[in-house]
């Protein structure tokens, strides 16, 4: 049976878990969200050189996904807080589609997934906000960490 490491034996408690005794790795993460435009929202952003009355749209998403990456810990009650050494937030438009992909890297005794999900999803929430006066009919979806390295597991591709 998988047990959680965040409660305790109980499964009643939550604790931050004891990273104290674990070594020092390379850890990356990469996570995905995907925000998706009603099409003729799509159309204007595409005409309009991805600006708004409040800027630059994907400039200003890719700011904002860094930014939660070094919140995360901040946001997530159990989360450590981690020295990171590299993030790099892009969007790449399909469509309707805004893909938006968050790369977080640190040298830590605990992974970067939590990071690299919240970069996604801050991105992702910011595209919304930066173009919630052209429409609401958007649609954040998709959030999924695509691959980790540096931990006891590794998985996908970061």
């Amino acid at each position: 049976m998988v047990s959680l490491t965040h409660v305790d034996e109980t499964g009643q408690r939550p604790h931050m878990v004891e990273i104290g005794d674990k070594s020092v790795t390379r850890r990356e993460a990469h996570a995905r969200a995907t925000l998706r435009f009603p099409l003729e929202v799509a159309q204007s952003l595409a005409e309009s050189g991805y600006m708004t009355s409040k800027g630059a749209v994907l400039t200003v998403a890719q700011l904002a996904g860094i930014m939660g990456t070094k919140a995360t810990a901040q946001l997530i009650p159990l989360c450590h807080p981690l020295s990171l050494t590299g993030c790099k937030v892009e969007i790449a438009i399909e469509g309707c589609d805004a893909l938006i992909d968050c790369r977080v890297k640190c040298e830590g005794k605990t992974g970067v997934e939590m990071e690299a999900l919240t970069g996604a999803t801050v991105a992702a929430l910011t595209l919304y906000d930066m173009c919630k006066a052209l429409s609401h009919d958007m649609v954040i979806q998709d959030v999924r960490l695509m691959g980790k390295t540096g931990g006891k597991r590794d998985f996908g591709t970061p």
